[in-house]
């Protein structure tokens, strides 16, 4: 598979040879979906906490008489089926919402990502991604020169310099090959790989 490799520019002065064991692969829909559904499923937490009929303020009386008034019977307002009763499922902050992927398919899924965004002519190559100093004026008129606006930038080091220059660019994340999580690579317009990256990918999903 052929990268474009883009100079300062953001014009495609060459092309890359990447490995077709991570970019050439078949575009896997359902495992695409089931490894990004899970990573999200893992990022939640269980902040929700709702109260059942033990835990709600209630007095316990016999709202009527059992028999006799020509109402449905019941027994305390705390019943779940009563307006401000409690839950009969709650929620609790206790939840577990993770979902267990297996590390070869979480494997194959990149390498599907990867491999369709290459298709689509969503990801490019660079020499390096690096700043002397950490403005983030210099790696916004960067990314603007490129012609770049929503971009996923994957280099092999993310020194301080690069951290802080581009951590407050709304539209831009900067990352490691073992930090590329695969909502991010679908989320973003445009992939922006160094060529250290590639064999960093290639070592990791080859």
């Amino acid at each position: 598979m052929d990268l474009k490799l883009l100079n300062e520019q953001g014009q495609a002065a060459a092309t890359v040879s990447a490995p077709d064991t991570v970019f050439g692969r078949d575009f896997n829909e359902a495992l695409i979906h089931q490894i990004v559904v899970a990573y999200q499923a893992n990022a939640r937490m269980g902040d929700r906490a709702q109260k059942d009929r033990a835990e709600v303020k209630h007095s316990t009386k016999k709202p009527w008489r059992q028999k006799g008034t020509g109402r449905a019977r019941s027994g305390m307002t705390s019943s779940p089926i009563w307006r401000g009763g409690g839950r009969a499922f709650p929620n609790s902050p206790e939840e577990n919402f993770s979902q267990k992927v297996n590390k070869k398919m979480y494997r194959a899924g990149i390498r599907s990502i990867l491999s369709q965004l290459a298709r689509e002519d969503r990801i490019a190559v660079v020499e390096s991604f690096s700043f002397d100093t950490p403005k983030t004026k210099l790696a916004a008129s960067k990314l603007k020169a490129m012609g770049l606006d929503s971009v996923l930038v994957i280099t092999d080091v993310v020194d301080e310099n690069t951290y802080l220059a581009t951590r407050n660019l709304p539209h831009v994340a900067v990352v490691e090959p073992r930090y590329a999580d695969p909502l991010s690579l679908v989320h973003y317009k445009k992939v922006l790989i160094t060529k250290a990256a590639i064999a960093q990918f290639e070592e990791m999903l080859g």
